[in-house]
């Protein structure tokens, strides 16, 4: 899951990264409207935590156009997806701010200070809202995936893998019946200062695939991988 944290407190921002990473998150940073919004008219985000107080702009500005883009607009250059969930963090705490951002169209609200694990389970509940899932495990066949906890179960027995093919397999789950193409995963996956070898994505595949079986992920050549919608029996 790729998250945008708009946050001009280099400290906080710094605090969130890490904490985030640490978590399986891949997490780019922007701390002016501009940057934000250029961010998300260009590179796919799961999520934004946005603050408020940026030097530019209100942060409340980036909500406004996001909200405001045409629907349907994932995908299309230029334009971010209307839909993407975003929680706001700041020390504006009032009521009446709180429900100033709610009404613009924020999914949570959530004033400073805060703990980074009621964040992280903030963010976990936006995710999973956005997918249209009641669940916090995510059941598929035999596969019990939980992102909370970051484990997985094949037939009731514990499978242990690497934080990036966690993230690789909960990524296809939640696309599961749509083919994803290299180049989309990296997008959904890296945050910019990742570094990536050509091939990452072909080897965490290859290992996924030994750890749950050849036909858990199929390929359609030349296009991309995807699981099945309905597991096979």
């Amino acid at each position: 899951m790729r998250i945008l944290v708009v946050e001009d407190d280099a400290g906080i921002a710094g605090g969130l990264r890490e904490s985030l990473e640490q978590r399986g998150y891949a997490v780019d940073v922007c701390s002016t409207v501009a940057h934000a919004w250029a961010a998300l008219c260009t590179e796919p985000f799961s999520a934004v935590l946005l603050d408020l107080g940026l030097p530019d702009e209100d942060g409340a500005e980036i909500l406004r156009r996001l909200r405001a883009s045409p629907e349907g607009a994932a995908g299309v250059q230029q334009l971010p997806d209307p839909a993407t969930p975003v929680l706001i963090m700041t020390a504006r705490d009032q009521v009446h701010q709180r429900i100033a951002g709610l009404d613009l169209g924020a999914d949570d609200y959530l004033p400073k200070p805060f703990d980074v694990n009621e964040l992280e389970a903030r963010l976990r509940a936006l995710l999973r809202r956005a997918a249209g899932r009641a669940s916090p495990t995510i059941v598929h066949g035999d596969l019990a995936v939980d992102p909370a906890t970051r484990t997985v179960q094949r037939g009731g027995l514990p499978v242990e893998m690497s934080p990036r093919e966690f993230s690789i397999l909960l990524v296809l789950l939640q696309a599961r019946g749509r083919v994803l193409s290299r180049q989309q995963l990296e997008e959904r996956l890296y945050s910019w200062q990742s570094s990536l070898d050509s091939n990452a994505i072909e080897v965490h595949i290859h290992h996924l695939r030994r750890k749950l079986g050849t036909e858990r992920i199929q390929t359609m050549r030349g296009v991309g991988y995807f699981i099945p919608w309905n597991a096979q029996r």
